[in-house]
């Protein structure tokens, strides 16, 4: 059983991303994903990142509700 913690910041660390909270706020203000395009299918991530986003969301992962999250903050 996985007992990574599943909030923001662990999403984040997951991500290979800095996971402070003044860097997560950071990458939304500065990234946006496109209205039609899929979060993975966003041109920032690098293939890592959109393997782990896809396959997270396609297997209903413990991820999938905090991608969804930050899905919505990336649509501005």
């Amino acid at each position: 059983m996985d007992t990574t913690p599943t909030d923001m910041s662990h999403l984040f660390e997951q991500l290979g991303l800095p996971h402070q909270t003044g860097a997560i706020n950071n990458f939304i203000d500065s990234h946006s994903v496109d209205d039609g395009v899929a979060i993975w299918q966003a041109k920032f991530w690098n293939p890592a990142q959109a393997s782990f986003l896809r396959e997270a969301l396609d297997a209903d992962a413990q991820w999938s509700e905090l991608i969804d999250q930050l899905d919505t903050m990336l649509r501005k």
